[in-house]
């Protein structure tokens, strides 16, 4: 697909795959290139055929954070200028979105490069690749809601390590500490990225994904009871649609599920106050 200045992008077999692709600047992240990804996560978002988004880099890198071509001002910016790892565009944040999104961090990545990820939803690292909160190094603070997520990621303890150092850290640490799901050769992240996202878009109802993200997340901010009452409520309403039917009959007649339902057409209601 075309129309994007600096990501390459790709759809197969229900998966959308984008590429950051500024290899030339090790990938970091300038205005245009914040800016495209969030219209390419709203662009696949809205298409019934994407079943799951990965993002990847292009070359050896898969993020260098924010671009510091600016030098010592790169961060200077006003008062009321939007964050820099903010959606720019007015687009949904990716934990809002009803399509997973997953970090196929082939490379390094560092600052920008990893607090944008912590805000999607399943995160593959190359082993021997370096990572790190670079922050407290670059004379600022972390940024993308990363003091809010990380600590429930990994703990407070690790989060504040990695936090107040800024140190850096390998890929196999990072899965070591609960931080990225998986820590591949770099070569075999994406292709690891892919075969999960595929085993979705083929296995698994657009719908329950959609609804089962949503209250993970939720429940990130209710207390046990609510969230157990959101998610039994949620429970009760799947069991009445066509997916929980298609599910129980595909399964007795061991065949390949047909879902009939729509993650943009078909929401459970009471997700979407």
């Amino acid at each position: 697909m075309t129309g994007f200045e600096t990501l390459r992008t790709d759809v197969s077999h229900g998966v959308a795959t984008i590429w950051l692709s500024r290899p030339e600047r090790r990938n970091a992240f300038n205005s245009a290139m914040t800016r495209e990804l969030y219209e390419a996560f709203a662009l696949f978002e809205s298409a019934e055929d994407v079943r799951a988004i990965i993002v990847t880099g292009t070359g050896r890198y898969f993020s260098a954070g924010a671009d510091l071509e600016r030098g010592g001002q790169t961060f200077n910016r006003p008062a009321d200028a939007a964050p820099a790892a903010t959606d720019p565009t007015g687009h949904i944040e990716p934990v809002l979105m009803r399509t997973p999104v997953i970090a196929a961090m082939n490379g390094s990545a560092v600052g920008m490069g990893l607090t944008l990820p912590l805000g999607w939803d399943i995160r593959f690292a190359a082993a021997d690749a370096k990572y790190g909160f670079v922050f407290t190094r670059r004379g600022i603070v972390p940024e993308a809601s990363s003091t809010w997520l990380l600590p429930r990621l990994i703990g407070v303890s690790r989060a504040m390590e990695l936090l107040l150092s800024g140190r850096i850290f390998s890929g196999t640490e990072a899965a070591e500490m609960g931080l990225v799901s998986r820590a591949l050769p770099a070569g075999d992240v994406l292709a690891a990225a892919q075969e999960f996202a595929r085993d979705l878009a083929d296995n698994t109802s657009a719908v329950s994904v959609a609804a089962t993200k949503a209250l993970v997340y939720g429940a990130l901010e209710r207390d046990r009871g609510a969230a157990h009452e959101r998610e039994h409520e949620v429970f009760r309403w799947m069991g009445r649609q066509a997916d929980a039917a298609e599910g129980v009959t595909a399964f007795l007649e061991k065949r390949a599920p047909r879902w009939p339902l729509s993650k943009v057409k078909d929401y459970p209601p009471m997700l979407s106050e």
